[in-house]
């Protein structure tokens, strides 16, 4: 795995949220804070992601004039039609 080191700036009001950060889920070393602040955030991304598409479902189903308490029948449904 290569590493490459990298800078970015952060704020004079920011410094001490940092440090106290880098400190508390880093051990004082700002590069694993990163690692860790990085898996954090995909999760965070992917949770966004999935709350998008339950409403995209949750509009769809309501433009059938369905719910989610339809969902269930509605698989069964579709799934015996394809037996």
């Amino acid at each position: 795995m290569g590493t490459q080191t990298i800078g970015f700036a952060v704020s004079d009001a920011d410094r001490a949220a940092l440090d106290e950060l880098v400190e508390y889920f880093g051990g004082g070393n700002r590069s694993a804070y990163l690692r860790a602040t990085i898996k954090i955030m995909k999760s965070v991304k992917l949770a966004e992601e999935l709350r998008e598409v339950q409403a995209y479902g949750e509009r769809k189903l309501a433009e059938q004039g369905a719910s989610l308490a339809d969902v269930t029948a509605i698989t069964r449904r579709v799934l015996k039609g394809r037996e």
